[in-house]
């Protein structure tokens, strides 16, 4: 008979619970949250053909690809879907909390997550760098020119010259200006340095990937977007059809049905943030800067004359995740004349 394990982790220890086909208890105690006890604990008390369910959370990615590297059976549960179960309990506690997940594992009423390698990791983790590196460069340059207009200066745009030069022109003869203004613009450059930095390992890390210079064929899409998608994607068979894509990333419209009542709300902003935002500016560059005669583009034009700009760029960033899994699985590139 198998057995059903539930993991409640934390990071010094691991709460664990095992229950047999009808539900009946036979052990419940704990371990520190080390792959080597978790494994030694479950052999000992289930065997090696129990299935075990774990919760999404911060550490559940090393546990979950180190588990299964030594032969355990791991499920990642949807916390959300978990949580909706497990708060019919009167107490809360580690170890009701264990008992709950397995005797979720048991009925087999919980949505499997997937757990993504480290590879994709570590790119979401390169391409989370740079983005808060980006927030700090445009908070940091909107208080600049903040401070400055408080004075009576104001950077403007000036050809040829960037936004340094700019800020160094005006707080030049402003001595009771410039030693504010010139540390943050200091911090500003050396920002700037490792954006470019992060960009340069992205293109390198884009250029050795077959997949990511197979989708940078359709328009609009560069390395920060490639790489965004194919680390929230990981794998094209993971989907039955193209069109779930959308609606894995957030992309499609939330519905609300009751009786009489039906509609249909805004996007239900799911799944990868980065993705999604790096979709919508794809669809932004495809409205505003492509020249070429494209499909996609006249598709969206017309949305956008119908229901608005927002609308369109969002269900064109919608048609984008599509298109770019439907390349992915089939190898075949982008082709102009077709969309």
């Amino acid at each position: 008979m198998t057995k059903y394990v539930g993991l409640d982790v934390s990071q010094k220890t691991t709460v664990l619970c095992i229950v047999d086909g009808e539900g009946h208890r036979i052990w419940r105690g704990e371990c520190t949250s080390s792959p080597d006890q978790i494994v030694h604990t479950v052999l000992q008390h289930a065997g090696a053909g129990a299935s075990i369910g774990i919760e999404t959370g911060p550490m559940t990615p090393w546990l979950v690809n180190e588990l299964r590297s030594r032969g355990l059976d791991v499920i990642c549960l949807d916390a959300r879907h978990a949580r909706a179960a497990l708060r019919m309990q009167l107490n809360k506690t580690d170890r009701n909390d264990a008992e709950g997940l397995a005797q979720i594992m048991r009925t087999g009423w919980f949505r499997a997550v997937h757990v993504k390698s480290f590879d994709a990791h570590r790119a979401r983790a390169l391409l989370g760098a740079r983005q808060q590196l980006v927030g700090m460069v445009t908070r940091l340059s909107n208080h600049i020119r903040g401070v400055l207009k408080t004075f009576g200066m104001l950077p403007g745009s000036v050809r040829g010259r960037s936004f340094a030069e700019r800020v160094e022109l005006l707080v030049a003869e402003r001595l009771d200006v410039a030693p504010i203004v010139r540390p943050m613009l200091a911090a500003w450059s050396k920002l700037r340095e490792q954006i470019a930095a992060f960009d340069r390992a992205i293109r390198a890390e884009v250029k050795q990937s077959r997949e990511c210079r197979l989708l940078m064929s359709v328009p609009g899409i560069g390395p920060v977007t490639v790489l965004a998608y194919v680390s929230a994607i990981e794998r094209p068979d993971r989907f039955r059809r193209s069109r779930l894509v959308g609606a894995h990333l957030g992309l499609t419209p939330r519905q609300y049905q009751s009786g009489d009542v039906d509609r249909s709300g805004h996007i239900s902003k799911c799944g990868d943030t980065l993705a999604r935002l790096c979709l919508y500016e794809a669809a932004t560059v495809i409205m505003t800067r492509v020249k070429r005669p494209l499909g996609l583009k006249i598709w969206a034009m017309k949305i956008a004359k119908r229901s608005g700009t927002n609308k369109a760029r969002v269900a064109l960033a919608r048609k984008l995740a599509v298109i770019l899994h439907s390349i992915w699985r089939t190898g075949e590139a982008f082709c102009w004349g077709t969309h």
